[in-house]
């Protein structure tokens, strides 16, 4: 499941990528895929090593890889001391990190430094309507240990991004059906995954990711720019 449209951001193959707060690592393969050289940088250890794994299995098994010569590697890191030189990344990714980091514009102060003149960068973050209805549902959402610690408007974002030296240039929403299913999370709590409107909301997101099936898909291609969870924002440095 992307959040990010590669067309937007440019991914070529021998692009150096940096995918922060990778996760599980779904951006990062898909630019592998796409002939990539990706670096995946998370501050969860057990992600890191779960990506290398991965990582190691697609350079030997994916025919798309071998294809487009992608290669990727994982490590951990810190957003806002990124162990890297200036301008090392063609493309930077930053997927539903900066409402989880304090200082946030420090970040991205950082991303636009690693990233190369001419380069550009996605960043996702949660929409502010949808989030702040799961604020308002839940306390237990947003003070629990590593959980999101502010709500964005998109001319926030917009703004910091250009205080960094980067300049937006496109956006869109996604996730459309993910929304209801976190206002689900929140009014049930947040921790019971147990709930039975819970397991059964989780179960159509697992069958619509893996399925591909436009019943799902295309409502929620028509509810995105209303009820899109994520918003994606698209950014360039100066040449």
């Amino acid at each position: 499941m992307l959040t990010v449209r590669y067309e937007r951001l440019g991914v070529r193959a021998g692009d150096g990528l940096l995918d922060l707060g990778s996760g599980a690592g779904r951006h990062a393969f898909e630019a592998m895929r796409r002939g990539a050289e990706v670096i995946a940088v998370d501050s969860d250890a057990g992600e890191v090593k779960d990506v290398s794994w991965m990582m190691r299995g697609l350079a030997e098994e994916d025919p798309a890889v071998a294809a487009t010569g992608g290669s990727g590697k994982a490590l951990v890191g810190d957003a806002v001391a990124l162990p890297f030189s200036s301008g090392r990344f063609d493309r930077v990714i930053a997927s539903e990190v900066l409402e989880h980091v304090p200082g946030d514009q420090q970040a991205l102060s950082e991303l636009a430094r690693v990233l190369a003149p001419g380069g550009t960068l996605a960043v996702t973050v949660p929409r502010f309507w949808p989030e702040l209805v799961t604020w308002a549902i839940s306390d237990e959402y947003h003070d629990k240990p590593g959980g999101h610690i502010r709500i964005y408007r998109r001319s926030v974002l917009f703004s910091r991004l250009r205080a960094a030296g980067l300049e937006p240039y496109a956006s869109h929403h996604a996730h459309s059906l993910h929304s209801p299913y976190w206002w689900l999370r929140a009014a049930v709590g947040v921790d019971r995954d147990d709930h039975p409107l819970v397991r059964a909301y989780h179960r159509l997101l697992v069958w619509d990711i893996t399925s591909h099936t436009f019943v799902t898909r295309l409502p929620e291609r028509t509810m995105n720019p209303y009820l899109g969870k994520s918003l994606v924002v698209y950014a360039r440095k100066p040449a």
